[in-house]
């Protein structure tokens, strides 16, 4: 089966991917609300425009007589023809990305690291609003909480000061299970 892929964009800013059947599979899915922002939970989600993605790195690899490494790491060249006949050496370049294997580890660690984070909190339920305003009023020890607010508790609680953020359900292994 082939699948779609496309770069969202929430109202917020928060871009991610979309993996979907077709074009009607994501229109269908968006016209009945289900894309939601893994970031902050906004279903106001929009596909950004990109170019295809066409996966013929083989086809390179062959022509060059040379093999994928894990190691490796792919060289883009930057430089526009604006800036290649601009003469300013900072506008243009090259920049080292990361191979998709080395990007895939960083992202996994990236996400290990996060759920450790959130397993390192107290889990506070439904009293979050409460517990989170108490702390910030110093009626309660500072410490590292999580819980369930609803987005009238988080917009009240940001408007007096607290900070706050909102978790994705993947994130948060007791959520998950």
């Amino acid at each position: 089966m082939t699948l779609k892929v496309y770069d969202l964009q929430c109202d917020q800013g928060h871009v991610f991917e979309g993996w979907f059947r077709s074009d009607d599979n994501y229109e269908a899915q968006r016209a009945r609300g289900l894309l939601v922002c893994p970031v902050c939970e906004s279903s106001k989600v929009d596909k950004k425009l990109s170019a295809p993605r066409l996966n013929v790195s083989h086809i390179r690899r062959e022509a060059a007589g040379t093999s994928p490494s894990s190691n490796s790491a792919s060289v883009v060249n930057n430089a526009t023809s604006d800036t290649a006949h601009s003469g300013s050496s900072h506008e243009a370049g090259a920049v080292a990305v990361p191979a998709s294997a080395q990007m895939a580890q960083l992202q996994a660690e990236m996400f290990r690291q996060i759920r450790k984070v959130i397993r390192n909190t107290e889990n506070v339920g439904v009293r979050f609003a409460e517990e989170a305003r108490r702390m910030h009023e110093g009626e309660a020890p500072e410490r590292a909480i999580r819980g369930v607010a609803t987005a009238e508790e988080r917009e009240a609680l940001v408007s007096e000061g607290v900070a706050v953020m909102p978790i994705p359900d993947f994130l948060d292994d007791e959520r998950m299970q």
